[in-house]
C-alpha cells in the first residue's frame, strides 16, 4: 500500500480531484499555502495499491501539467505603467511512501 501525496494549486485542485474519483481512487483534500505567485494550494491525500501509483501520476499530469501564465508586474511608481511578464505555473508536488498498515473502518 502507498500514500500519495500531491500538492497542487488550488485551481487545478477540482479537475485534479474529480479525474482521479472517476477512475476509483479516494481524494482527501487539504488547504495547504506556498508557491510563487502567492496563491492558495490544495494537498491531496491518496491512498492506493503500489501498482496503481503510476495511474495516479500519469492523471495528476494530464489534468494540472505545467503550462505559461502572463501576469501584471508593476514597475515603479503609479505614472508607470505594469509590464507583463511570462511565468510557468501548474504541475505539481507528488510525494509516495509506504504505509505500514491500512484500515478502513
Amino acid at each position: 500500500m502507498k500514500l500519495i501525496y500531491v500538492i497542487v494549486r488550488n485551481v487545478d485542485s477540482t479537475r485534479v480531484t474529480e479525474g482521479l474519483n472517476v477512475k476509483g481512487f479516494y481524494v482527501t483534500k487539504l488547504a495547504s499555502t506556498g508557491g510563487f505567485l502567492r496563491e492558495g494550494n490544495t494537498t491531496l491525500l491518496i491512498g492506493t495499491e503500489e501498482e496503481k501509483v503510476d495511474e495516479v501520476i500519469e492523471l495528476v499530469k494530464k489534468e494540472c501539467g505545467p503550462r505559461q501564465q502572463i501576469i501584471s508586474n508593476p514597475v515603479g511608481s503609479a505614472e508607470f505603467y505594469s509590464t507583463q511578464v511570462m511565468v510557468n505555473v501548474g504541475g505539481a508536488i507528488i510525494f509516495v511512501t509506504d504505509v505500514d498498515r491500512f484500515e478502513r473502518i
